[in-house]
C-alpha cells in the first residue's frame, strides 16, 4: 500500500485514555510515522441514531451501501468508510461483547447488505470485490487468551471488517485491563500495535 494511504480509525470505547484509547493512539502514531494519513472517529462523540430496522437501505441495488432514511452522522461516516483504504476497528469488551456504542454502529452497517423482501437472507454488497485491510483492537478484564476465545468482541469486530469489505491483518487484544484504575499498555502490547500498524499499510 502506497504512502499517504487513508486509514479510518473507528473507536467504540467509552473512556478517554483507557486501554483501548491508548492502543488506538499508539497505532495511529505508528501509522503516521509510516506515512499514512489517519482520521479517528470516536463513537462516543459521534451523532448516530439507533437503526429502525425498516430495511429501506437494503432494498437498493449496487455494490455501494444503501442510503438510510435517518438523517444523522452515519451518512458522513459511510462516506469516510468508502474513501478509506484501510481501517482500525476498536472496542473494549463489555458483558462479553463490543460496547453498546460499537454495536449501534454495527447495526447501521446493514446498509452494506442487499436484502430484498423476497429473500431469506442478505448478501454482502462488498463480497467478491478485492478486500481492503483492517486491524482489530480489543481488551477485557479477563486474561487475554480467555477474552479472545470466550467473548464475542473480536468476532464482532471481524464481522464489521468483513461487512465493509475488509480483511483483518491481526488483532491487538489486551487482557486483565481492569487490574488498575489507570493502567498503561505493557511493552508487549506496544510492540504488537506497532507490528500490526506496519502490516496494515504494507503493499
Amino acid at each position: 500500500m502506497a504512502n499517504k494511504a487513508k486509514v479510518l480509525v473507528i473507536n467504540g470505547s467509552y473512556r478517554d485514555d483507557g486501554i483501548t484509547d491508548q492502543a488506538v493512539e499508539l497505532t495511529v502514531e505508528a501509522l503516521q510515522s509510516a506515512g499514512a494519513a489517519t482520521e479517528i472517529v470516536n463513537l462516543r462523540d459521534y451523532p448516530i441514531e439507533f437503526c429502525h430496522n425498516c430495511r429501506e437501505c437494503t432494498q437498493q441495488l449496487g455494490t455501494g451501501p444503501g442510503k438510510c432514511v435517518l438523517d444523522d452522522g452515519m451518512h458522513e461516516l459511510i462516506e469516510k468508510i468508502e474513501a478509506a483504504q484501510a481501517y482500525v476497528l476498536a472496542s473494549p469488551t463489555n458483558f462479553s461483547s463490543v460496547t453498546a456504542l460499537f454495536k449501534r454502529f454495527m447495526e447501521r452497517l446493514v446498509a452494506y447488505a442487499y436484502w430484498p423482501w423476497d429473500k431469506s437472507y442478505p448478501k454482502y454488497r462488498k463480497a467478491g470485490l478485492p478486500p481492503k485491510k483492517a486491524m482489530l483492537i480489543s481488551s477485557s478484564a479477563a486474561p487475554s487468551w480467555m477474552g479472545r476465545w470466550f467473548f464475542g468482541s473480536v468476532k464482532q469486530l471481524d464481522m464489521t471488517a468483513k461487512t465493509i469489505g475488509a480483511k483483518s491483518v491481526g488483532t491487538l487484544f489486551t487482557g486483565q485491563a481492569s487490574t488498575e484504575k489507570h493502567r498503561r499498555l505493557g511493552q508487549k502490547s506496544v510492540d504488537r500495535a506497532r507490528s500490526l500498524a506496519t502490516r496494515l499499510i504494507a503493499a
